[in-house]
């Protein structure tokens, strides 16, 4: 078990060297990107990556405060999922209208490493 501060600090020291890591890694347009702050460019689409000291997840979040916009959203979404699995070379999981931890209606697309942890 760690110190409050402890965790912090391995926190911070994990995605400081995942950013390092993903540094040399260029978008599809061949621009240098802040993969751990991706911004997409469209309103309330949002690549979210998450870990703690029990999973890892990375994933597309579709926030819209409109369930039906969301669902539009979702929809084209689903209309790549193919080329998307295709390309990961992994199936993820599609979630529409799930909750957030604030309670707030999003949907998902995404994937969890399970029984990993920062501090390891």
């Amino acid at each position: 078990m760690y110190a409050k501060k402890d965790a912090v600090l391995l926190k911070q020291a994990f995605w400081t060297a995942f950013g390092q890591y993903m540094q040399p890694v260029l978008s599809a347009d061949g621009d240098h990107i802040n993969w751990i702050n991706y911004k997409t460019g469209e309103k309330d689409i949002y690549f979210r990556m998450h870990a703690d000291n029990k999973r890892a997840t990375i994933g597309i979040e579709l926030t819209h405060k409109d369930p039906s916009m969301q669902a539009l959203f979702f929809e084209q979404f689903t209309a790549l999922k193919t080329l998307l699995h295709n390309a990961l070379a992994e199936e993820w999981q599609w979630m529409l209208h799930t909750h957030d931890e604030n309670g707030k209606t999003i949907s998902t697309i995404g994937t969890t490493l399970n029984d990993v942890s920062v501090f390891n």
